[in-house]
């Protein structure tokens, strides 16, 4: 069975993308509103946790659309902006989907649930829309390589 890479389509990748923009321009709106309705002492305070806030969601929003995974024989390996990580499919007891909720509205991720330690989320995987095919299959396939790997 060859390695296979589980990631982002184009489409997907161009709406994380437009989220982000969206972000950033809450965001610095929320500086600019800041800056002009407090007392100068204080602005500095409000923007600097506005500015904190933003880094942080625009680093987890490219994180988040450049992480990929690879699915080989032996296991996962977990690609992200900022690192790697190799998980043994015999470390793995499960693929769960998870549901989050927000005020906005719902997304689900895949995590590998391990035998010890913490669950890790895929890369590559998730998705904001009910009964997403491309997501659906996407969980499907991680399932169905893992499974065949540990020998179930």
């Amino acid at each position: 069975m060859p390695d296979m890479w589980i990631g982002l389509s184009a489409a997907v990748l161009r709406r994380n993308w437009w989220w982000t923009g969206f972000l950033t321009l809450v965001c610095a709106g929320t500086a600019v509103a800041v800056a002009l309705i407090t007392s100068t002492s204080d602005q500095w305070w409000w923007g600097g946790g506005a500015a904190v806030a933003w880094l942080a969601s625009l680093f987890f929003m490219i994180n988040r659309g450049y992480g990929r995974a690879l699915l080989t024989t032996s296991g996962m390996e977990f690609r992200t902006f900022v690192g790697r990580r190799s998980i043994p499919c015999s470390e793995i007891t499960r693929i769960e989907k998870r549901q989050h909720q927000t005020r906005g509205g719902f997304w689900w991720e895949l995590w590998a649930v391990r035998v010890r330690g913490r669950s890790l989320t895929i890369p590559g995987a998730f998705g904001s829309r009910v009964r997403d095919a491309e997501f659906e299959q996407k969980l499907r396939v991680i399932q169905e390589r893992w499974s065949r790997a540990v020998g179930g």
